[in-house]
């Protein structure tokens, strides 16, 4: 059933899948992505041989759209995305989506969308999820021909609440190996988080922090969010690795952490050093920052900061990026795009 805007709550959304009007959506066959459109219909037919259900061909990105003060709105580094996903679809041996079709095509959907955009200051956005699979039938291992590329919208409520501390714990299991698809924005990927994750959560935990998969002592990242630690020097710092997501939150963060003087550094961080950092967090587009409260290895917790109270320089990070974001700020050079 589609969603009626006039039913939504803004100030309590939430983070699920909503059915708004439209959807844009663009197929590859005969060696070529065909003209794209805009559709009403969310659902998919597929064969049962098709591609994805076998071997799993599929990539996608997440994005937002922010209502601003003006009533304009905000994308905030679309073009990142769209380079993104093309490397991910490299990765996975699919067809590249043109990357400047990919933006168009988001903005299309944005604008198809508009009064599902939620209102300044809700603290609430527009959510896009674009994706690709492979559609053909195959029953040998082998990449299909034919695929699928979609982008539909859904408006949420914070992936994770505001600036409040989170209890992690270390998991035992590897998320994604050494030169694998880690750096790829893939469903395998957060498939195998799973099990951890809602172990986790049993345990009353936020999520898993995962350790490289070669020696299982450096930090690599959170099962949906990129890590980040400010020293004791005051320095920002986050790990470097071949079996983590390519993070746009985390590239944004870099530069704005230059901008304040912190020394930015990408670098291996081992979990000892996670420990003793002053402050640390998780970033990513659906998580935006979120500070960690504890990290838990081995029964023993480590307190980061404050289990209660959110560091000043995370504070100050965040504050900075939500109003580029919002549009309350200017950030720099062509990280937003306004529409409408």
């Amino acid at each position: 059933m589609k969603q009626k805007v006039e039913d939504l709550d803004w100030k309590n959304l939430g983070f699920v899948y909503r059915d708004l009007p439209y959807r844009y959506e663009a197929k590859y066959k005969d060696g070529e992505w065909q003209e794209g459109k805009l559709i009403e219909d969310s659902t998919l037919v597929l064969s049962e041989g098709a591609e994805i259900l076998h071997y799993g061909q599929e990539i996608f990105e997440g994005l937002k759209a922010y209502r601003r003060e003006d009533g304009k709105i905000n994308l905030f580094r679309p073009d990142e995305n769209a380079h993104r996903f093309a490397l991910s679809a490299e990765r996975l041996a699919m067809p590249p989506f043109p990357e400047d079709r990919f933006v168009e095509a988001v903005k299309q959907v944005v604008l198809a969308n508009k009064e599902y955009v939620p209102p300044y200051d809700s603290g609430a956005t527009l959510y896009l999820r674009p994706f690709m699979i492979g559609t053909s039938n195959v029953l040998g291992v082998q990449a299909a021909n034919e695929y699928t590329f979609r982008i539909f919208a859904v408006p949420v409520g914070a992936y994770i609440k505001g600036l409040n501390p989170a209890d992690y714990i270390v998991s035992e299991y590897d998320r994604a190996a050494y030169a694998g698809t880690g750096q790829a924005k893939t469903s395998g990927n957060y498939a195998s988080s799973l099990l951890p994750s809602v172990e986790a959560h049993k345990n009353g935990f936020a999520d898993c922090l995962y350790l490289d998969p070669r020696e299982h002592k450096y930090v690599d990242e959170f099962g949906g969010a990129n890590f980040y630690g400010i020293t004791q020097e005051g320095q920002f710092v986050t790990p470097k690795s071949k079996s983590i997501l390519i993070s746009i939150t985390k590239r944004s963060l870099l530069e704005l952490a230059k901008k304040q003087g912190l020394n930015p550094v990408e670098r291996q961080i081992t979990l000892e050093e996670a420990f003793n950092m002053k402050e640390a967090g998780a970033m990513g587009t659906a998580a935006v920052i979120s500070p960690v409260g504890s990290i838990t290895y081995e029964g023993k917790k480590h307190v980061i900061y404050s289990e209660t109270e959110t560091g000043p320089v995370t504070t100050k990070l965040y504050n900075e990026l939500v109003d580029i974001q919002y549009g309350k700020q200017e950030g720099p050079e062509g990280w937003v795009q306004t529409i409408d």
